[in-house]
């Protein structure tokens, strides 16, 4: 075959890299509090009030999450970042421990619009979403690329 008839084949392999690559890469979310919560959280502490560990955030606040739908790719991000678990391990965990009755994993929202809403008016409200979602309403803590 010569190299002439391989080009339609290396452009399409190109293109289907690209897409590939832009399909796979992340986007920057952070983690959001209500306006009264902490100033900044570090990743651990964020981790431990998702998994269960911690019923407060840092200054006393008794610690409401709001986890995005099972069905967001943000979802599986954010615990993977954050906690080392992927969603599917993460959701193990909490039917663990809410079978032996330890526990009850943060309700769901249907967005990042839906979360923002719920964290702002919640006491000791904490939730992730894009970083373009947040907004006045919320108090960012951490940042993750």
């Amino acid at each position: 075959m010569s190299f002439t008839k391989l080009q339609p084949c290396l452009r399409i392999t190109a293109l289907l890299t690209g897409l590939l690559a832009a399909a796979s890469a992340s986007a920057e979310f952070v983690v959001i509090v209500g306006k009264g919560g902490p100033d900044a959280m570090t990743k651990e502490q964020v981790a431990d009030v998702f998994l269960g560990k911690a019923a407060s955030l840092p200054g006393g606040a008794s610690a409401a999450p709001q986890d995005q739908a099972d069905s967001s790719p943000l979802r599986d991000e954010f615990y993977t970042k954050i906690t080392g678990k992927s969603a599917a391990q993460a959701k193990a965990y909490w039917s663990k421990l809410a079978f032996t009755g330890k526990g009850t994993p943060p309700p769901e929202a249907g967005n990042s619009a839906a979360v923002k809403k719920a964290v702002a008016g919640a006491p000791g409200g904490i939730g992730y979403v894009e970083k373009s979602a947040a907004d006045a309403t919320v108090k960012v803590v951490l940042t993750v690329n």
